[in-house]
């Protein structure tokens, strides 16, 4: 299968989608929590569409050329979070499970830090790839050959700030209060 390609629109898309079904499953969450980087977009907008708080867990694996080099997975030290305490019903969000190895291993490691407190835990992606060892609760894609997903924010990646600076060369030159 070809790698695919999603512009801003059709990502706010399914990440609208996602919320549907979601509230169409009829199940109750009050937290939800984002694997950054690439869930952050998603439980942000989920977030406030369901007007519920976002708490936010670092993971990273990927590195390498074109981040497309699966490493060592790594975990930040705590969730960053404004309430006091983590929500009993825990909405876990990304952008797409490849391997599964995150999404399988946050839970693990939600459940070892924060058990006490959590009831159930579900799982969201936009996108599910076939080579995955485990299957979201909720997907909006499911991709039984596992394309590469260029998403719209992958220009990003390969941004100098300099040269981006360069091309706003009034913004340079401007006084800011």
């Amino acid at each position: 299968m070809p790698d695919i390609y999603v512009s801003w629109p059709d990502y706010y898309s399914k990440i609208e989608h996602l919320a549907v079904k979601i509230y169409q499953s009829d199940w109750n969450f009050n937290q939800i929590i984002c694997l950054a980087r690439g869930g952050l977009r998603i439980g942000d907008t989920l977030s406030r569409i369901y007007r519920y708080p976002l708490a936010i867990l670092a993971a990273s694996s990927y590195g390498g050329f074109e981040n497309r080099v699966r490493g060592d997975l790594t975990f930040s030290s705590h969730i960053t979070m404004t309430n006091d305490q983590l929500g009993s019903h825990i909405l876990l969000v990304d952008d797409l499970v490849d391997s599964g190895t995150t999404l399988q291993q946050s839970v693990v490691w939600l459940k070892r830090n924060y058990g006490s407190q959590i009831e159930e835990i579900r799982t969201a992606v936009l996108w599910y790839k076939g080579c995955s060892e485990i299957a979201p609760d909720y997907c909006v894609d499911y991709l039984p050959d596992s394309p590469w997903i260029h998403q719209p924010f992958e220009p990003y990646e390969n941004m100098n700030i300099a040269d981006l600076a360069a091309s706003y060369p009034a913004a340079l030159n401007s006084k800011q209060p």
